[in-house]
């Protein structure tokens, strides 16, 4: 029977198929997390959008005085604006009253001689001033406006929207709390594990001189290299679940948002290589400490 020589072990080439399948598995649930993340976020962001706030006028006002107003209104800094188009716009009495009666389908007209119904401007509030305080005090200083017969919003709405949003986000930061400790966990015992079999290489270096310096660059190297990997891995996987699931459920591509995916594809990216890096020197610092009875 022929004898095959075995492959000499050299410094930092020890077998990462495991880690490398680890932490891209790893990484991929937190990517998955972060996406769900994303969706919840543009989610609330669709809903704050729809939430208007009316600015009612009075009687009889001239045009110079309603271009007066919406020239007040224009200038505030809380009313939210899609690229160059302000969320702000003129309802007359009249349309006011078609939409009415559309809605209803009750005319009354009919038996009014006057119409009840008021000018008014609608505006949306730009999310970061949607807590019940800043809402309040935008409220009272539209009020302040010459002109302004009343303003109202969906109060209950708004407090119902922030309460569940400070639950959800309290939930949420247990997860990822418990979720970012479960992986790191997982990572360093991995590469814990694959550094093992190096661990008499390591010591044999020590005996021949060599400084703690030098053994650790080649496994910091190579771990960082495949940290690196398993985000890029984990990237690739999270995107194509994406468009997947994109293009087979309906009303799914709404909620998506490109720059924050391609933020998250670069910090699992990142935080791969780091925390390969740091579970590396964490091992190998383990092995150097070693007396020659530990190792055994």
């Amino acid at each position: 029977m022929a004898n095959y020589p075995r492959k000499k072990k050299t410094l930092g080439h020890f077998k990462f198929g495991s880690v490398l399948f680890s932490t891209t598995l790893s990484l991929f649930i937190v990517g998955l997390f972060g996406v769900i993340l994303i969706q919840a976020k543009t989610l609330t962001s669709m809903i704050r959008e729809n939430i208007e706030v009316q600015v009612f006028l009075e009687k009889n006002l001239e045009q110079e005085e309603l271009d007066a107003i919406s020239d007040n209104l224009s200038k505030r800094s809380f009313i939210l604006q899609k690229g160059d188009t302000l969320n702000l716009k003129f309802v007359s009495d009249e349309e006011a009253a078609a939409t009415f009666i559309e809605s209803t389908g009750e005319d009354f007209t009919k038996f009014l001689e006057d119409n009840p119904l008021r000018d008014s401007f609608v505006l949306t509030i730009a999310e970061e001033f949607q807590t019940s305080e800043q809402l309040e005090a935008i409220v009272a200083e539209i009020q302040t406006i010459p002109g302004v017969f009343e303003v109202s919003y969906m109060t209950d709405l708004v407090d119902s929207i922030n309460k569940n949003l400070l639950k959800v986000s309290l939930v949420m930061g247990g997860f990822i709390l418990i979720l970012i400790i479960t992986v790191v966990m997982l990572i360093n015992n991995t590469i814990r594990l694959a550094l093992f079999s190096q661990r008499f290489l390591i010591r044999s270096m020590q005996l021949v001189g060599a400084t703690r310096g030098f053994i650790r660059k080649p496994f910091l190297s190579r771990a960082f290299l495949f940290g690196l990997m398993a985000g890029g891995f984990a990237s690739v996987i999270l995107f194509g679940l994406v468009k997947y699931t994109q293009a087979n459920i309906e009303g799914f591509a709404m909620l998506q948002n490109q720059q924050l995916l391609l933020i998250l594809f670069g910090i699992l990216i990142t935080v791969g290589g780091i925390l390969s890096v740091l579970s590396t020197l964490r091992a190998v610092n383990k092995y150097l400490n070693m007396s020659l009875d530990e190792l055994y």
